[in-house]
């Protein structure tokens, strides 16, 4: 549908506005043509509904983690909160009830890997670091099954700092990270012969933070044609008009106590676009388009952000220029993207703005006292929140080894999320103001920006390939189905899957025509036995492997270097004192956890009948025992052995094929071998009476047999029978704090030297009142950091830091 388009002269320039997608949005177009130009909308909006289609398809899902802290010794435990949201609406977004997070070193190998449930998109959980951890950087990430389907730099990164006191004490002289690299952005993406352009570029160390430095750009010749200097965190920008595409620009860079680098400038084209951004007023950005003289040309431009089109429009492109006016209420919060489409579609040049939110998720937290002694209480009053909101908080102890603190939530959502790269110091940008806070904003745009999907996917007729469903209802295990000896997959092979234990948790399904097969398995907690099998009867040549759940793909953000400092080596020792302490006087309780009720219905809910064998008399033989106390299950032999068939009370009948036979959940096909199994290994029978209707299978009832310690007792399957450990959800670890709330537990003598005063993952909080959180402070005097964040139900995120005194008791 075309927009209807309508136009007044104003200073001899032509105004367009065009309707926008959603009420009330609005583009205004500015033409610098001589003569107004009949333009069409359908163009920009076409490809804004395409951008919408794809959305829909494509949900972009954003996992953010609240980490406790962001320095540990080895052998302490990292405590973290997962957050999902929507990264087109922001809101929470319950798509996914898994969260995949590792630890990875410098090298992306993980270290530690784990599964943490979500629901109502919010999860927590945590891991116990290694005695044996080096010391080093590490980069925490996360991501959910669906976020699978996109790049890795879209899952959450975060990098954390691990020190092993045992090999800190000797502490050898740290190397020299200082040598330092420049790259350069021109603006739009390109730079064209005969065409002024903004180039960004940012000077960084070994380990991607910004270095300050100077410099020149020459030509072939050695002339001087553009100077610069770096501005915030090693980044900033120049003007340069490529007299030639033939002509070559050298950057001679000259970082601060260092020697000089030289570097190449992209080449430029000898046709093309080139875009300048600016600030022309408080309430418009003035976009300009340039291309070298010649036809006039209709250009569409879309503003969008977090997949979603906030305006749409088109100008003519005559005398080589056309300029754009973008109210910057228009735009959406965070980082927007101003795409530039020529007449075919096809994306031409892209800038990116960044516009700090304007209603951020408003905390209120404050101490109820200026200072504390040591073991003393704390109360950290909340405030009501503008909606319900989803709150995590923690409280640890700033000394020399801590590094900074990571992004906030609000800060990775709107900032960070949607840039490439690490953003140093993410809360200059939201905090700090002034032409130098915008022009620094500016040039992280130029040289950090990115878009999370390609075009062509966008505007393909054709819907985009998502092989990684998500996992709405709990853990997906997968597996591949091969031919033995070909490797060839096998599809249509119906396959079981099961974890032995207490509780039946069985699932089938078919294979596919690639072998894979996957099953829904919302029950298994922590590490466990998988099994996995066919039906010998229908199927003996399948190989069965497991697809492991974890992304073997990898963004390629660079981490800050890392070594031992020796001046450090006093608080190396104390840390290390501190720690042994701790495991030695508070070890037992780190281990506490938060067991979920038990589930104990099986998979095929309560059964028709149930038999407890100790309440009758003993047999020594399986099939005494199923003629004399199990009328519902008839025994038969025939010349392969014995049969059983369940008696359909329902129907009056009884059914002919054998039932599905289990042990401990695990399907036993050749009954024989059940029937020489020792009865007295057997705690309890149960039996269903009727057809059961079971994923990809049809079972003439069920029979199953559960021993008393649910680990077959020995039985010995078949060779084909994949056994396999699989780790499964985390069991939530409890987080421990002495209380000393009572004379005799304030004067214990045993140490409380935790860095770490206070967890909590699950606060909420309403707009109608507040909350008090407690906490006791141990014996260490010092400055604590209280973190506070959340996300509220309608999408606004938000973040609170302030810093707790404790002094010494008297």
């Amino acid at each position: 549908m075309m927009h209807l388009l309508h136009a007044r002269w104003v200073a001899g320039k032509a105004h367009i506005v065009v309707p926008g997608l959603r009420q009330g949005v609005l583009l205004a177009l500015c033409l610098l043509a001589g003569r107004p130009a009949l333009v069409r909308a359908q163009a920009p909006a076409d490809v804004a509904s395409e951008l919408t289609r794809y959305q829909q398809t494509a949900v972009p899902e954003k996992l953010f983690l609240h980490i406790d802290r962001p320095l540990y010794l080895s052998g302490e435990t990292m405590w973290f909160k997962a957050y999902a949201s929507d990264g087109a609406t922001g809101l929470p977004l319950a798509l996914s009830s898994v969260a995949y997070v590792e630890v990875l070193n410098v090298r992306n190998q993980p270290v530690l890997q784990g599964k943490v449930a979500l629901k109502e998109a919010a999860g927590r959980g945590s891991f116990l670091l290694p005695a044996s951890l080096p010391s080093g950087r590490y980069t925490v990430r996360a991501y959910t099954r669906w976020m699978q389907n996109f790049a890795p730099e879209t899952y959450f990164h975060s990098t954390v700092t691990v020190v092993n006191t045992t090999t800190a004490l000797s502490a050898a002289p740290a190397k020299d990270s200082a040598a330092v690299d420049a790259q350069f952005f021109p603006e739009g993406g390109r730079l064209v012969q005969g065409l002024r352009s903004k180039v960004g570029f940012k000077v960084t160390d070994r380990g991607g933070r910004g270095r300050a430095a100077t410099g020149q750009v020459r030509n072939q010749r050695g002339e001087v044609v553009a100077t610069f200097r770096t501005l915030q965190q090693g980044m900033g920008s120049f003007e340069l008009t490529p007299a030639s595409a033939r002509d070559t620009y050298t950057a001679v860079v000259q970082p601060a106590g260092l020697p000089p680098l030289m570097r190449k400038l992209p080449a430029a084209d000898e046709w093309g676009y080139v875009v300048r951004l600016e600030d022309s007023s408080p309430e418009q950005l003035t976009l300009t388009v340039s291309s070298p003289a010649g036809q006039p040309e209709i250009l569409s431009l879309l503003t969008h952000g977090r997949r979603q089109a906030a305006a749409v429009g088109q100008a003519t492109l005559a005398n080589g220029q056309a300029v754009f006016t973008i109210r910057k209420a228009l735009l959406p919060d965070g980082v927007a993207h101003l795409t530039v489409f020529n007449a075919a579609r096809k994306p031409v040049a892209e800038r990116l703005y960044f516009t700090p939110p304007r209603q951020p998720l408003a905390l209120e937290a404050r101490a109820d006292k200026p200072q504390y002694t040591t073991r003393e209480k704390v109360t950290v009053q909340l405030g009501a929140t503008s909606q319900p909101a989803s709150l995590s908080m923690a409280v640890y102890r700033l000394d020399s080894l801590n590094a900074s603190p990571a992004s906030t939530i609000d800060q990775y959502l709107a900032l960070t999320a949607d840039l490439k790269g690490t953003v140093e110091n993410p809360g200059y940008y939201f905090t700090a103001t002034g032409a130098e806070a915008a022009a620094a904003a500016d040039n992280l745009m130029l040289t950090q920006g990115w878009s999370r999907f390609r075009w062509a996917e966008v505007l393909s007729p054709t819907a985009p390939a998502l092989p990684f469903l998500p996992e709405p209802n709990g853990l997906v295990v997968r597996a591949r189905l091969t031919q033995a000896g070909s490797g060839q997959p096998k599809p249509g092979i119906v396959t079981y899957l099961t974890a032995p234990g207490p509780t039946t948790t069985l699932s089938n399904t078919r294979s596919d025509a690639n072998g894979l097969v996957q099953f829904e398995m919302p029950k298994i907690l922590g590490p466990r036995e998988l099994v996995m099998l066919t039906d010998p009867r229908q199927d003996s040549t399948s190989r069965l492997a497991l697809i492991s759940p974890y992304s073997t793909h990898y963004a390629t953000a660079l981490q800050p270097a890392f070594a031992l400092v020796p001046r450090f080596q006093q608080d190396y020792a104390k840390r290390h004192l501190q720690a042994q302490l701790q495991q030695a006087y508070a070890g037992p309780n780190r281990h506490r956890y938060l067991l979920p009720p038990t589930d104990t219905l099986s998979f095929f809910g309560p059964p028709s009948e149930t038999y407890y064998l100790d309440r009758y008399t003993r047999f020594k033989v399986m099939e005494e025992v199923l003629r004399e106390y199990v009328p519902g299950v008839v025994v038969r032999i025939r010349k392969d052995g014995f049969h059983f068939m369940v008696v359909d009370e329902v129907n009056k009948t009884v059914l002919t094929e054998n039932p599905m036979v289990l042990l401990d959940g695990v399907p036993v096909f050749n009954l024989n071998r059940i029937m020489k199994m020792d009865p007295l290994k057997i705690r309890k029978l149960e039996v269903v009476d009727s057809r059961y209707f079971h994923g990809a299978a049809i079972y003439d009832g069920v029979v199953s047999f559960s021993t008393y310690k649910g680990d077959l007792e020995g039985f010995q399957l078949d060779p084909q029978v994949l056994v396999q450990q699989y780790e499964g959800l985390q069991v939530q670890r409890e987080f421990y704090a002495p209380r000393y709330d009572t004379p005799e537990a304030a004067q214990s003598r045993l140490p409380d030297l935790r860095n770490l005063l206070y967890w909590n993952p699950d606060i909420t909080t309403s707009a109608t009142a507040s909350k008090p959180l407690s906490f006791y402070t141990g014996d260490q005097a010092g400055r604590y950091l209280v973190v506070l964040q959340g996300l509220g139900a309608n999408g606004q995120a938000g973040s609170r830091r302030f810093v707790l005194e404790v002094k010494p008791a008297l």
